[in-house]
């Protein structure tokens, strides 16, 4: 008889986690606005970001649903259904995710932070942590890496995309000036991969960009779960 996998712990709840809330609540129209005039945020723009959410795409197809954590207005999620994926988003602000639902009304988002995801073993074939994950504590983040995994099937794969850099950045406006209050967290991504390998994630492919230019992330990191 086979034994049930070990349970790991809920990953921490982030401190800040109200308080980064209300921030994304804040900026989401100006976001949103950016992302309708000047094209941020739509990898639609970017060939290789595009094309590194088109090959996760293909390594996902018929492996079970897809989570898009930390969707915001939706723009990948509706992305990746236009390519046939049964994908759903989670965002931590409700203000978000009601563009999303409004901008994207064939898609299914709902309101939900990172570290409270409450997946069940084995249930989806890929989760993406695109341009999202940037905000939680470096203490937080192996534990939110740790239930990805567990939430894919073997096979699966999980596509992480954030900011690179040694530094802990607090943030006190942003998208054209609004008010926030939050830490963006850069990481290199050497030590990202290590993470990803510690919670049983095998990184499988490695896509970095110059910093000139760029309105996105500077790494994008894809993983598969093996066993």
């Amino acid at each position: 008889m086979s034994l049930p996998p070990p349970t790991r712990p809920a990953p921490a709840r982030p401190t800040d986690l109200d308080v980064v809330r209300d921030s994304y609540d804040r900026v989401a129209d100006s976001y949103v606005h950016l992302l309708a005039t000047t094209g941020m945020g739509d990898i639609r723009t970017t060939p290789w970001l595009r094309a590194a959410v088109d090959t996760f795409a293909d390594s996902v197809h018929g492996l079970g649903p897809v989570l898009d954590v930390g969707c915001g207005p939706g723009t990948v999620t509706a992305y990746l259904q236009e390519r046939g994926l049964d994908v759903s988003g989670v965002d931590l602000s409700p203000r978000m995710i009601e563009h999303a639902a409004r901008l994207h009304p064939g898609c299914r988002f709902a309101v939900r932070s990172a570290t409270e995801l409450d997946l069940e073993p084995a249930s989806l074939g890929g989760i993406l942590g695109w341009w999202s994950l940037f905000n939680l504590p470096r203490d937080v983040l192996a534990g939110v890496l740790a239930t990805f995994h567990d939430a894919l099937v073997p096979g699966g794969h999980a596509i992480i995309a954030t900011h690179v850099g040694d530094d802990d950045v607090a943030r006190t406006e942003a998208y054209g000036g609004v008010p926030v209050t939050w830490t963006t967290y850069q990481w290199r991504p050497e030590r990202l991969t290590e993470l990803l390998d510690d919670v049983g994630l095998r990184v499988v492919a490695d896509l970095r960009l110059p910093a000139e230019g760029q309105q996105g992330p500077l790494v994008v990191l894809v993983a598969r779960r093996d066993t």
